[in-house]
Parts: structure tokens; sequence; C-alpha cells
């Protein structure tokens, strides 16, 4: 991204741009929805805040987005068991424990604001709940039984810890492929994740988070199914030597 915060910006502009920026814009009781099309400066001067901490706590944000993303972006191809999955879980599981409750609420939002007006959301609503369910539900197994396996099998090496790491592989690309049907559900329901013309600002900021889910779920599996469990099943040859 490489934004630099201005004060300059409206505020409903922001929220879409700065990932978690509505929980500052809430934090501080700064209306980024009906009252978003101003500049910056012109809400924090309404609450009497300090400007310069709001900027920077908004580049803060920004700038913790980009690492993030630089971070998926690396070559994990070559790396230890124990570092891919450390950064699956503090990278990929942490934006996923973050994000899926606070994405509910917005959905939900949006749902109950103008459902009656667009029959769609009431799909998406069931849609986005049924994959965080699947999604929550996959990051407990992973977390208290697969990956705990694997790392037992990066430290020793053996036969035995390497059955009981592969144990759930197939189980676990199953549950990838349930999440990604229902993404391209999510996809096809919000055309491709484009708001309605005079969309206000939360629904459009929602429809780039769920955007943004899409991205990071796509890293994540890849790094699992692409990377992860393939490795996993090439040593099979070297277990039965």
């Amino acid at each position: 991204m490489n934004y630099t915060v201005n004060r300059e910006a409206k505020v409903k502009d922001l929220v879409i741009q700065i990932p978690r920026s509505d929980e500052l814009f809430k934090q501080y009781r700064i209306d980024f929805c009906c009252g978003g099309n101003r500049p910056l400066h012109e809400a924090i001067a309404e609450k009497n805040l300090e400007e310069q901490v709001i900027l920077e706590a908004l580049q803060i944000l920004s700038d913790d987005a980009d690492e993030r993303k630089e971070k998926s972006s690396s070559d994990w191809s070559s790396a230890s068991y124990m570092s891919l999955l450390d950064h699956i879980v503090n990278n990929h599981h942490g934006f996923l424990t973050k994000e899926l409750p606070d994405l509910s609420f917005y959905v939900t939002k949006i749902f109950r604001v103008h459902g009656g007006a667009r029959p769609e959301l009431a799909e998406l609503h069931k849609l986005y709940h049924s994959l965080r369910t699947e999604l929550e539900q996959h990051m407990v197994k992973e977390e208290q039984v697969v990956f705990p396996a694997i790392y037992q099998y990066g430290t020793t090496r053996s036969a035995a810890d390497w059955e009981a790491a592969v144990k759930q592989v197939s189980e676990l690309e199953s549950e990838h492929e349930a999440a990604g049907d229902l993404l391209k559900k999510i996809r096809s329901i919000t055309n491709d994740f484009t708001p309605p013309p005079g969309a206000c600002t939360t629904y459009k900021m929602t429809f780039t988070r769920l955007e943004a889910l899409e991205e990071d779920m796509f890293q994540h599996i890849h790094l699992e199914n692409n990377i992860l469990f393939p490795r996993l099943m090439e040593e099979k040859t070297a277990q039965n030597n």
C-alpha cells in the first residue's frame, strides 16, 4: 500500500483504505459512516482530539498492513516446518482471529440496515457466517492437533511422528476446499465485491474487507496446500526406507 495518511483525506476514504481503522475511529467516537464525507482534521477537531496522535495511529495501522502483506508474499518453500507454521499461525490465523468477529458485525449491520432493499444481503449473511464457523473450527484443529504433530515431526523426523503429522492432511484439504467454495459464492453474491450505486461508507468498507479476507485466505491455503502438505507427503519415501 505504502499509504501516507493525510489530514485532508476524507474519513470515509480512510476507513476503506486502511484495514482496521474503523476500530480506531470507534474508539475516538469519530463518525466514519454518515459523517464520513469530510476531511479527517475536521472530524478530529470536532471531538477536541490531538490531531497528531490520530494521524500517527492511522499511519501505524497502514504500515502494519503493508508489513503483513510483505511477509505473506515471501518465499516459504525452503523455510523450516517451525518457521512456516509460526508464520501461518501468527500471520494468517492471527488475522482471522481478529477479522472474523469484527467483519461479522459489519456483515450483520448492512444486512439489518439495507436488507429490505438488497435481498442478496440475506444470502451474504448466511454464507459469511457459515465461512466464519468453518474457519474457526478449522483453526482450532490445526493449532491444537495437526500443527503440534508437525512440529514434533520436524524435531524428531521419526516414522511414527510422520504418521501422526500426515494423519489429517486430507481432511484439512477438504476443509480448505469447502472454505474456497464459500468464498466463491460470496464473491458471486457481492458481484465481485462491488457495492451498489449510492452505497454508504459502511457498505463499501464491508465489501472491501470481504475481498481482503478472500485475498488472505488464498495465500493462507496456498501455503498449506501447495507448500506444507506436499513437503510432508514427499517425505513418505524417506520414512519407508
